[in-house]
């Protein structure tokens, strides 16, 4: 499950069909204090198929859960590949608003597909009671979702352009017309440790805009260092940043 993973790297700034990438939210404090969190799988020893009843490698089986896991390095349990629900060929751009389809990585991750539905009083997230998320080993409308632009004003004139990697994003289910969301406040206990629940559900601020909770990045590896996500190289530069301000502020003192 952590097995390093090397994510795509986008050479024009747009996410393809076919790309590997990690869905990063990010920290919320207005409404609750969370911190980032990816789009993880939760497994344990009883998902996991055996060789001698498939006479195959040893795979995930579905349905399992999803949660936000703080975990920033790219590996099998956080990587996944945007799939073509409507015979769009890999390498070519996700647009706004086109549907597609989230799929876990080939091999031990199963290839299973993100899926979602109304919820009931039988069916719905353990913690929020909220519209559930699941992995699910057939792809059908349930997994399909489209990607919407993040400023509400703009939103109808950016329908149909490339979707930009490293971008607030909002990623709505094509069913329900929920979008993804982190849960701060509903925390799950996984073998993984502490995660957050994640769910199907628009939060909406009080002029009508989504709230933290809904916005998603896509995260794809850099030109320069293709198993180093964007998230590693930012915080990379910002440990730089803020050593050379801590030289300069101490060349100041003892100049003075």
């Amino acid at each position: 499950m952590l097995k390093p993973v090397s994510l795509s790297v986008s050479q024009d700034g747009f996410l393809h069909f076919g790309d590997t990438v990690m869905l990063l939210n990010s920290e919320g404090g207005e409404h609750e204090q969370r911190g980032s969190c990816v789009l993880s799988i939760i497994a344990d020893s009883s998902n996991i198929t055996s060789q001698s009843d498939t006479n195959s490698v040893p795979h995930l089986l579905g349905p399992l859960q999803v949660g936000g896991a703080h975990s920033m390095t790219p590996c099998v349990r956080n990587a996944f590949i945007i799939t073509s629900v409507d015979g769009t060929s890999d390498g070519e751009v996700l647009r706004y608003d086109q549907s597609f389809a989230l799929r876990t990585t080939v091999g031990f991750a199963g290839e299973l597909f993100l899926a979602s539905d109304r919820k009931t009083f039988l069916k719905c997230a353990k913690k929020s009671r909220l519209q559930e998320l699941s992995l699910v080993e057939e792809c059908d409308f349930l997994c399909w979702w489209k990607v919407i632009y993040f400023d509400p004003q703009a939103r109808l004139e950016n329908e149909g352009y490339p979707v930009q990697v490293n971008s607030k994003v909002l990623i709505s289910h094509c069913k329900t017309n929920q979008c993804l969301a982190a849960l701060g406040n509903h925390i799950l206990w996984t073998p993984f440790g502490k995660e957050y629940e994640l769910s199907a559900h628009t939060f909406l601020d009080s002029h009508k805009a989504e709230r933290d909770n809904n916005h998603w990045l896509f995260f794809m590896a850099h030109s320069a260092n293709q198993n180093q996500s964007l998230m590693g190289l930012q915080q990379d530069s910002e440990i730089t940043d803020e050593h050379r301000e801590n030289q300069e502020d101490t060349q100041v003192k003892e100049c003075s």
